[in-house]
This record gives structure tokens, C-alpha cells and sequence, in this order.
């Protein structure tokens, strides 16, 4: 369990997690939760960007489409946050794409939707 990629920076991360959603519990939007995600990590002083934007290269172009990534934390880290009952295939998918069109290694996909807040851990 020790060797587990940016260990510490998730552990702080996912706390803000377990704060918003015992604060909020389940059935808002995502980005109530987002909004509540802002709080507690600036409360922390955890460096993020919101709504970070990834271009996609293409040969020697950049696309004109993009990939807005909901977070990324300690520059390292992308998150995808939801607020639904189950998290699906499709939902791992994006975050491959996220972690592939921005070169990080280490993606978190958070669940707000459930009783109790899941999240997995995606490495690229």
C-alpha cells in the first residue's frame, strides 16, 4: 500500500471529498459539489485548477476539440467528479482520455450520487 502513486495527495484530496459530501450528502448537481470542492480545497491551501482545459495533438495540429478536465490537483492529478447512482464503463473511458490528452499518469474518478462517497483511483 505504500508505493501507491501520489499516496499523500489523494488521502487530502479525498478527505475534502468526505467533508463535502457529510456536509451535502447526496442528490445535488455536480457542481454544487464542485463548488463545495473549491471551498474546502482552497481551506487547505491544496493547489488546483478547475475546468482545466487539455488540448488533443494530432500529428503536428491541435484539434479544435478539447477535453476539460473537472480538476487537477497538486498539477499531477486529474479528477472527474459525478453525482449519479452508478458509475459506468463509459465514465472510466473519459477519464483515460483526460489522463491520456494531458500526459498525467494518475486520474481520480469521485461519486457523489451514492449513500456514501465512492471513488477509484485510474493510473494511466
Amino acid at each position: 500500500m505504500n508505493n501507491l502513486l501520489f499516496k499523500d495527495e489523494v488521502y487530502s484530496f479525498i478527505n475534502c471529498c468526505f467533508e463535502a459530501h457529510k456536509n451535502l450528502g447526496r442528490g445535488f448537481l455536480e457542481i454544487v459539489y464542485k463548488d463545495a470542492l473549491c471551498y474546502e480545497l482552497k481551506k487547505r491551501n491544496i493547489p488546483f485548477e478547475k475546468e482545466k482545459k487539455f488540448q488533443i495533438k494530432y500529428k503536428d495540429i491541435y484539434l479544435p476539440h478539447s477535453y476539460n478536465a473537472d480538476f487537477v490537483i497538486f498539477d499531477k492529478i486529474i479528477v472527474e467528479i459525478k453525482a449519479q447512482e452508478n458509475i459506468i464503463g463509459e465514465h472510466y473511458k473519459q477519464l483515460i482520455n483526460y489522463l491520456a490528452a494531458s500526459k498525467l499518469k494518475l486520474g481520480l474518478l469521485v461519486n457523489f450520487g451514492e449513500d456514501s462517497l465512492k471513488f477509484k483511483r485510474v493510473v494511466l
